[in-house]
């Protein structure tokens, strides 16, 4: 795998992340388009990369084994599409999209061409979430009854080299907001406790940070085991928090990213035991990326496929919409 070329569609912080992955995995064709003429310049001062101003001048060009696509996630789709009309297999940054337009389109595009289509949930290959989702299969806390997440961080800590009220983020239009921006919880409750059957949630705006993207949200879940969830996102608290607590019939499990533990108490053994889960911040990436190319070479399903993609982006939207309407929304929609 290591002599094929892969497109960046996308220079910005995510974009670059991948960039330095897929060279740290010995990909030697890397290439770069964005439409942002400064950060073509950027990319093309790094003498081991070639930059692009439009995607579709680079996939003639260079006829890419894979695209990767970082953009905002109004444009995910599309480019999607078009990277898989010219036979390339996709990595695509979460969320899959900011609606489900297209979509289904996307799903039989991927199918027809044979192509693998992964989305980024990347905290799935994260040490911590990967020894919660084992403790689960194993039913060391028994039926599980009830779990509470939480994530939030302060938008203008998130990329401190750039004005964050210009990244996708703090706009609506370009698929931004903290539900759609923080659904890897969305995505990692699903793993854990299977499909969400229906939300409530109330989202609004209630920093001054001049954005017009909801900046706080508070969700309630029911998922189809009978599970009860609660969720809040928000990027307005100045100290970084995403913590997991799940209650269970016979225990319970506590994750806090902070202290980078996964803590699990039983009523067999009425004690605590820890686990250590500390790793690079760089190390699910990474492992995100290798697993890609691994399904290219061996044709293998991805971890996150269109189809899971979808059902995440199912549940934030409709979760969008109940904060609308100020009602329960059932699924899927």
């Amino acid at each position: 795998m290591k002599n094929i070329s892969v497109l960046v569609s996308g220079y910005g912080s995510m974009g670059r992340r991948h960039v330095e992955n897929l060279l740290r995995l010995g990909i030697d064709q890397v290439y770069v388009c964005d439409i942002d003429e400064s950060r073509v310049a950027k990319a093309d001062i790094d003498k081991r990369l070639k930059a692009f101003s439009s995607l579709e001048s680079a996939i003639e060009q260079v006829t890419p084994i894979a695209v990767i696509v970082c953009t905002p996630p109004n444009l995910h789709v599309d480019q999607a599409l078009v990277a898989l009309s010219r036979g390339a297999h996709v990595f695509i940054e979460k969320p899959l999209s900011n609606s489900l337009d297209k979509v289904d389109m996307l799903t039989e595009k991927a199918c027809s061409e044979s192509k693998v289509v992964q989305v980024g949930y990347n905290w799935r290959f994260h040490e911590g979430l990967q020894k919660i989702n084992c403790l689960l299969s194993k039913q060391e806390i028994g039926k599980v009854l009830s779990v509470r997440s939480e994530f939030g961080q302060y938008l203008p800590d998130w990329r401190p080299w750039q004005d964050y009220r210009q990244s996708y983020t703090a706009k609506s239009s370009m698929g931004g907001g903290i539900i759609l921006d923080a659904s890897h919880e969305i995505d990692y409750l699903r793993w854990f406790l299977g499909e969400i059957g229906q939300v409530y949630c109330w989202s609004g705006i209630q920093s001054d940070l001049n954005v017009d993207a909801e900046d706080t949200a508070s969700m309630i879940f029911r998922f189809e085991s009978g599970c009860v969830g609660e969720l809040h996102l928000d990027f307005i608290q100045r100290t970084k928090s995403r913590n997991c607590k799940i209650v269970g019939s016979e225990g319970t499990i506590f994750w806090d990213n902070n202290d980078q533990e996964v803590n699990v108490f039983t009523s067999f053994e009425s004690s605590w035991r820890k686990f250590d889960v500390s790793s690079d911040t760089n190390q699910k990436y990474l492992k995100e990326m290798a697993s890609f190319l691994d399904c290219i070479a061996t044709g293998r399903e991805p971890v996150v496929g269109v189809a899971s993609a979808r059902r995440t982006l199912e549940v934030a939207l409709a979760c969008q919409k109940s904060s609308q309407l100020g009602t329960s929304i059932k699924l899927p929609l």
